[in-house]
Parts: C-alpha cells; structure tokens; sequence
C-alpha cells in the first residue's frame, strides 16, 4: 500500500496505492464534507492537483446515507470523484457537537445536527458505514477531547480509544475477507499533550497493525510549538514503513515543519474557511486580507504568480468587490487561490525530497 521512497531531514516522500490511483506524499487533503466542495467543482479540484478527497462519515450517514451512496454505486460514482477518497470516522463529531453528544464505552448516542433525530454512532457501527460508503482509506472510531483538556480526561479518551481501535479492527478485518477491494484502516492516536499517554498510545496502536496512523487531537487549542512537540514525541515511534496522517492541520508552515518532522498526510477546512472570510494565500508566502478598504481600487491581478489561471487574471479590486457583495463567485475564486497556493506548496515539498 504505501511506499517510503525518500527520508532526509528535510521530511519523506512516498506513495500510497489505492485501487482508484496512486497519492504521492506529502499530501494535503481537500475536506469535501458530504461528498462536495463548497463554491468549487470537483473537476476544479481535479485541476488544481489534488490526489485525494476526504468525505465525513458521519455527515454522509445522516444524510443522504451511506446505503444511497452504495445503491449508486458507492462514493466514486455517486460524486464523480475519480480519484481515492478517505472518510474520517466521524470521531471528530465527538469534539465538535459536545452538546448533542453522549459518550459511552459502547459508543456515542447523537442528536443529529439538522432535526435532532437520535442517532448511535460506535466504532462497528463507524466501521459497517465506512465500508459501505466504498472509501480507499477508512479511519477508525475514537474520541478526540480538546488537546489542553486534563490528564484525567485524556487518560479515560486514550483507553476508549485503544479499546474502541480493537474493536475497529476486529469489524474490518471481518468485512475485508468478504471484499474484492478492501480498504486501508488507519488507526488514530490520542493522548493530548501529554507525553507519555501519546507514548502508550503509539506502542499498543502499532502492536495492533494498521495499515497507517493518524495523529488527532491537535490543532484544537494548544500552540504551535505544543504541537511540534508532541510530534517530536509521536513520529519516531511509528512505522517507517506505514504512512503518517496529521489531522486537522492546514496552516503551511505547520505543514513544512511537520513534514520535516516526518508525516506524509494533512487534511483541513482552514483553506477555504479563510478564503471565504477574505484571507487569501499568495505564492509569495504572504497572506492579505483581500476585503479591507485598500484592495478596493487595487487592480493588479490577484496573485501574478498563482498556480490557478483566474488569480492571475482577475484584479485584487474586482474579488474585493464580489466578496463584500457576496457574490458566490467570489468564494469560488478565493477557494480556489487558497487550495491552489496549498497543494502547490506540497508539490514543491516532494520535488524537494525527490531522491
């Protein structure tokens, strides 16, 4: 599945190989929630350079779930996303919707966030879906308190996350041997900031074989160096030969120095988040807030040096304008800048560990 081609100080480049394409790394993941970018199309996508998009389980369970999605053929064909797709678990939901949320050892009892419908949500529960919906790479169920939460609930979140890991397991492993094209299960490691419990975590994660690991629980409250540390912490103890999954970081410089520290895979709203409230990534490095008042009658093109075409010949002046009239095509422009510049920056990452 995943090939280590390349490891220097400067990071590791390799390839995983999924039944729907190969994904150098490193790479970073455009999050298409329910199966779709807001404000840009999948084919946009696909020009930017993007070699894999992330779905939400939980998401696409409550709507239009996950038997729709197979009755249509699966993810692929119900979204026209040629490329592999990896679904999170729906664990970060356990973080987010704390107030429509109960957890369980058994599992999560929601209220779905659209009519407050009771739903459960445990980890064969997560596993049956996933493998439903068709993912190449398929995450296991976990729970993902705040990163400076205390050690007392960070001890309980890394128990019920190895205990829930095993269970993942054991549902997967159990549907693969029945499937003509199985996917990858990464496992998720927890613990917060605190060293030892990421240590414990790692150790009992790997003695139970995922095909790859994801490191959660950051980027939800603690610093950038907190952060660093913990990989400084985490990386070293993982496989060399599987990949490594940073979740929820889409800031580049994090990026950069989490490459160097050794992961292979990124995912986060933050691109298009920021592009829709007027920040936009240049390829300089530099970031502008692109609705203040100067850019008004700024007519130069967006960002001469842009990897997307549209940067390069609308003006500042003129995306100014449409996002403070909330014009739609406005976020489509910005998106696609900020998406563009990130996977960009990736790109220039592998070209630089090209063995």
């Amino acid at each position: 599945m995943f090939s280590l081609l390349a490891s220097s100080p400067l990071g590791r480049r390799g390839i995983i190989r999924t039944a729907h394409g190969d994904i150098p790394t490193p790479c970073f993941m455009p999050v298409g929630t329910g199966g779709a970018m807001r404000g840009i199309t999948l084919e946009d996508l696909e020009s930017l350079g993007a070699d894999i998009l992330l779905c939400n389980t939980y998401h696409l369970h409550i709507r239009p779930g996950e038997t729709v999605v197979r009755d249509a053929g699966g993810l692929h064909a119900f979204t026209g996303w040629r490329k592999p797709i990896i679904t999170d678990s729906g664990g970060f939901q356990v973080f987010s919707l704390t107030d429509l949320r109960d957890v369980t050892d058994a599992g999560v009892h929601f209220q779905s966030h659209l009519d407050g419908t009771a739903l459960f949500l445990g980890p064969e529960e997560s596993i049956r879906i996933q493998h439903t919906l068709g993912a190449d790479i398929i995450l296991c169920f976990d729970e993902c308190p705040p990163s400076t939460a205390p050690r007392e609930v960070q001890i309980a979140a890394v128990e019920r996350t190895l205990r829930w890991a095993k269970r993942c397991k054991e549902v997967h492993d159990e549907l693969k041997a029945t499937s003509p094209s199985p996917p990858s299960l990464f496992a998720i490691v927890q613990g917060g900031l605190e060293r030892d419990l990421r240590e414990r975590c790692v150790q009992e994660l790997v003695a139970m074989d995922f095909d790859g690991y994801a490191i959660g629980g950051l980027a939800v409250g603690e610093t950038e160096a907190e952060m660093m540390d913990i990989l400084d912490v985490v990386c070293p103890l993982l496989p060399a030969q599987k990949p490594r999954y940073l979740m929820g970081v889409g800031r580049l410089e994090q990026m950069r120095q989490a490459v160097k520290r050794g992961v292979d895979m990124f995912d986060c709203v933050l691109p298009m988040r920021e592009a829709r409230h007027g920040t936009i990534y240049l390829s300089s490095g530099e970031r502008i807030r692109i609705t203040s008042n100067p850019y008004m009658r700024d007519h130069s093109p967006i960002d001469p040096d842009s990897p997307v075409p549209s940067s390069r010949t609308h003006a500042r002046s003129y995306l100014n304008y449409l996002l403070r009239a909330d014009e739609r095509y406005g976020e489509t422009l910005a998106c696609l800048q900020n998406l563009g510049v990130t996977l960009e920056m990736m790109r220039t990452l592998r070209e630089q560990l090209t063995p």
